[in-house]
């Protein structure tokens, strides 16, 4: 029997890291950046007005309070975008818009709130020093300055980033491209009746939202039954369109394990016990050079080997680290026993409080009980080492995502 880390291990040396592809901002987004994406120019790239107001000549309203205001003409409006009022002398004003250019000549930027907001001229009752509400040209990044470096994940404020310093496209490694099934004859699809021994199919669902969870393209293909040249052939066909397939169902003893009847001696895919609860009966590899991970039928089995062995793996892809969820030291709230021997992964609720975290394990811990894992939050993580673990004591517990 395997454990843990050396199914993991086995399943990281063998999935490949996928190319680059150059790709417009939008189809990048989620993708892991393949380069260094730096700034041409600064940013702001010219000084402009933090403040909707008037640009002035500091010293001009060195004076100016709400007994003695200070009054000058104005000789022009400055918009964002603009840049009809090059400059302005003493003695003047020009009013400006939040993030237009400042004039040369002027120092200083005067809210409007300060000011009777005059069009021709403008009584100023504040003084303001040199510099006042003015966005400094590269005061927010340099030019040259590196923004996104290589292995970024491209959420929506790293685009915003890059658009900013003016690239339209970003060279990423994309988001891997997961297809989801479900084997089984007593599969039906939700929304269907169901005859006797019937049950609707979750597991595909919940799958294929743990991939766009995990940062990848998940997509979903229909349940399909315990017909051997069936299920092999559905198989061969989401290669053309997949980086990595998931299945779930057909790896375990039974006599109708569809599953590992056809891929066993395919490829590279093998099935191996794994020393885990939920989630013992494994199979992984190559099929004509992508990878297939063929998980547990039952709903929290096959979750949990989601989250122990896949989430990893396309991380790998993107050339990510494979970390695994994060976790947490939590004190643990009521007894639990687990078989030595055997890494245990129970559902919990993980709370936080003034003294840290706490953990209260599920009433329900069937593989097969989807109650109790919709309503979980982490799992607790149970060395194989460890037959009891005490009320108090403290356990490692993974974050599930929420």
């Amino acid at each position: 029997m395997r454990t843990v880390e050396e199914h993991l291990a086995r399943i990281l040396a063998a999935v490949p890291v996928l190319p680059p592809l150059d790709l417009a901002l939008l189809e990048a987004g989620g993708g892991v950046l393949a380069e260094d994406i730096a700034s041409p120019v600064p940013l702001p790239p010219f000084d402009n007005s933090a403040m909707d107001g008037y640009a002035v000549v500091a010293s001009d309203i060195a004076g100016a309070s709400e007994q003695t205001p200070v009054t000058l003409p104005v000789v022009g409006d400055i918009v964002a975008g603009d840049d009809g009022v090059a400059a302005i002398r003493t003695g003047l004003t020009a009013r400006i818009m939040t993030g237009a250019p400042l004039p040369a000549g002027a120092d200083a930027v005067v809210p409007v709130e300060w000011t009777d907001g005059g069009g021709t001229s403008v009584r100023i009752s504040r003084s303001a020093p040199s510099g006042n509400y003015i966005r400094r040209a590269g005061e927010d990044v340099l030019e040259g300055q590196v923004v996104a470096p290589l292995g970024t994940r491209l959420g929506a404020t790293r685009l915003g980033m890059i658009a900013a310093v003016g690239r339209p496209r970003a060279l990423v490694r994309p988001r891997p491209r997961v297809v989801v099934l479900s084997t089984g004859n007593e599969l039906r699809e939700p929304g269907s009746p169901l005859a006797p021994g019937q049950i609707w199919d979750s597991n595909s669902f919940m799958l294929t939202a743990a991939v766009a969870e995990a940062g990848g393209v998940g997509y979903r293909q229909s349940t399909v039954g315990d017909e051997p040249d069936t299920v092999l052939e559905t198989i061969e066909d989401q290669l053309m369109r997949a980086d990595a397939i998931v299945t779930s169902g057909g790896v375990s003893m039974g006599t109708r394990d569809v599953v590992k009847e056809v891929l066993t001696g395919t490829g590279t895919v093998e099935f191996h016990k794994v020393a885990m609860r939920p989630g013992k009966p494994q199979g992984f590899g190559l099929l004509h050079g992508t990878p297939i991970f063929t998980l547990p039928g039952n709903p929290v089995s096959a979750y949990v080997s989601f989250q122990v062995f896949v989430r990893p793996a396309l991380r790998a892809m993107q050339g990510l680290p494979a970390e695994p969820l994060p976790t947490v030291s939590a004190v643990l709230e009521g007894d639990l026993k687990s078989p030595v021997g055997i890494r245990h992964y129970l559902r919990a609720s993980l709370t936080y409080g003034p003294g840290g975290y706490t953990v209260k394990p599920a009433e329900g811990q069937g593989s097969h009980q989807m109650g109790s894992l919709a309503s979980a939050n982490a799992l607790i993580v149970l060395p194989e080492d460890v037959d009891l673990a005490s009320a108090g004591s403290h356990v490692e517990v993974m974050r599930l995502p929420s």
